[in-house]
């Protein structure tokens, strides 16, 4: 039924002999529906840029900044930050919420809120409402932004698995896109209206989750969780071998996972939330969740993606239209970037992209800083116009690794049994950090203006190092051995070993293949 199945400890997948390669994936139909499901649950992230990118036009907007008696300083950071207090608040029952009814039903709740959310912010009449409003959709929010990403880890087809799930964040630009380009579109009406078009169609992904989410494949790994192992192979059988629950890729997952899922109740009978802290394995998980949780926010990235408007009015730009121009043209820049890397992880690898990334936002942050310094000290305008290119340069290299990796990675390096709850603690993280910065960025531009930067600078050099110590390799590995290896490879091999023998695709798998605990660091290298 096949050759041995090896964990390659140096990156390679031990999968890869038992997929058919005997046609391109987009000429499978059933690949294909697997593929326009995930695309549904994609664009929950989306709703996520919509709203970052509708609150930067907005307050480009005459009608919306007077409709609001024009907030600045602390109201303004409280506008922006509401919706992620609202997702704060809805982090302890997300978990609970996946694991005890299941990922799918997790994204059709979140959904639902944030439909019912959007009907009240767009019909807002007063700060006190809109703010509300925006609390409810952060809400609603974190239960699909929680589920939607794993659910596509855990059921995409094993070779997709890394770019699929690192598009998941690519795709809040494409919410962001839509939003810049709305808000410029809706810039010259002369009413309300010009900011409640926007707010209305913050809720086309979540209506089109609502209608479609039922028949989306809920994960086989929570199924087999579940007790309901039938339900599972079929699932995998369906869609990642056209309905042959005997397909040697087919019995090598089902076997995998549930090998998986019996080690992880051997070695943490108590899936509590201290688990992330008892093992040496997950202590490492944690430290580098929580690292590239808050280097995605506090990278500078979010003083430009909320606040373009003051920052381009420091350089001189304060034209409305130049703005909401120069915010929809950085979107779709930021969009491309992120989609090529995202598809393109498997191929370089994640540490790489981490490493490159972490670098070039330094250096070019710190040409940031240069052009605001003698624009702001001298009037330099030509610096000023500099500027503008090191935005777009510091975002590509932003978007080559903290867009599409940080959901993927996240996701994929902890084991089933802690995946919901680590992953709230993940997002947890990057809510705690971002809504300090939409809070804090506003009143210390106010204050200090372009010297605010000099702060970006000394964090960055500091992200780099981090990066580098301390970010491991994970690609083209099946799920379960990506999860393992923070445990040490001697648990990869065991969980290949066993599915293998249990699928019927190996006898042995050699010591070669088993590996050695050193490889592990030497993947850092």
């Amino acid at each position: 039924m096949g050759g041995p199945a090896a964990v390659d400890t140096g990156g390679g997948q031990g999968y890869a002999h038992l997929i058919d390669m005997s046609r391109p994936w987009y000429k499978n139909r059933r690949l294909l529906a697997l593929n326009g499901w995930l695309a549904l649950l994609l664009i929950t992230s989306s709703t996520n840029g919509y709203d970052g990118s509708m609150m930067n036009g907005l307050q480009s907007l005459d009608q919306w900044r007077a409709a609001f008696n024009y907030p600045s300083g602390g109201m303004l950071g409280l506008l922006n930050a509401i919706q992620n207090i609202g997702c704060l608040a809805a982090y302890p029952f997300s978990p609970y919420l996946m694991d005890g009814l299941g990922r799918r039903f997790a994204v059709g709740f979140g959904a639902t809120l944030m439909c019912i959310a959007t009907i009240l912010q767009t019909a807002s009449h007063s700060v006190g409402m809109f703010i509300g409003a925006r609390f409810m959709i952060g809400f609603g929010l974190t239960f699909a932004a929680a589920a939607a990403p794993v659910l596509i880890t855990e059921v995409a087809f094993p070779s997709q698995r890394g770019p699929a799930t690192s598009l998941y964040n690519s795709l809040w630009f494409l919410g962001s896109i839509i939003a810049a380009w709305t808000t410029f579109g809706t810039f010259n009406i002369p009413s309300s209206w010009s900011w409640r078009i926007p707010s209305a169609l913050q809720a086309t992904p979540s209506v089109a989750q609502l209608c479609l989410i039922w028949f989306v494949p809920e994960s086989p790994r929570w199924l087999c969780s579940k007790g309901r192992e039938a339900e599972a192979l079929n699932t995998l059988a369906y869609y990642h071998a056209n309905g042959d629950a005997e397909d040697p890729l087919v019995e090598y997952e089902f076997e995998e996972i549930k090998a998986a899922i019996k080690f992880d109740r051997e070695v943490a009978a108590n899936v509590g939330w201290m688990s992330l802290i008892r093992t040496p394995g997950n202590r490492k998980r944690l430290r580098i969740m929580v690292a590239i949780a808050i280097f995605s926010q506090w990278s500078g990235n979010n003083l430009i993606s909320y606040y373009m408007n003051k920052v381009l009015s420091g350089i001189g730009i304060t034209d409305g239209d130049t703005q909401l121009l120069i915010n929809g043209i950085l979107n779709i820049f930021n969009f491309v970037i992120a989609i090529l890397a995202g598809l393109l992880c498997d191929k370089i690898g994640r540490r790489p992209l981490f490493i490159a990334s972490t670098i070039g936002m330094f250096v070019f942050w710190t040409l940031q800083t240069a052009c605001f310094a003698l624009y702001s000290e001298k009037g330099n305008v030509a610096a000023g116009h500099t500027f503008i290119a090191m935005i777009f340069l510091f975002y590509a290299f932003y978007d080559i690794a903290f867009t599409p990796l940080i959901v993927s990675y996240t996701v994929e390096i902890l084991p089933f049994a802690l995946r919901a709850k680590g992953f709230t603690v993940f997002n947890f993280a990057l809510t705690l950090s971002l809504i300090f910065n939409q809070y804090i960025n506003p009143i210390a531009l106010d204050a200090i203006g372009w010297k605010y930067y000099l702060v970006y600078v000394c964090w960055l050099a500091f992200e780099a190092g981090f990066v580098y110590i301390y970010v491991i390799e994970t690609k083209n590995r099946t799920l379960e051995e990506t999860a393992a290896l923070f445990d040490g490879d001697e648990t990869a091999a065991r969980l290949a070993e066993d599915a293998a023998k249990r699928a019927g695709v190996s006898d042995h798998i050699s010591e070669k293949d088993k590996g050695s605990a050193t490889e592990i660091e030497e993947l850092r290298i």
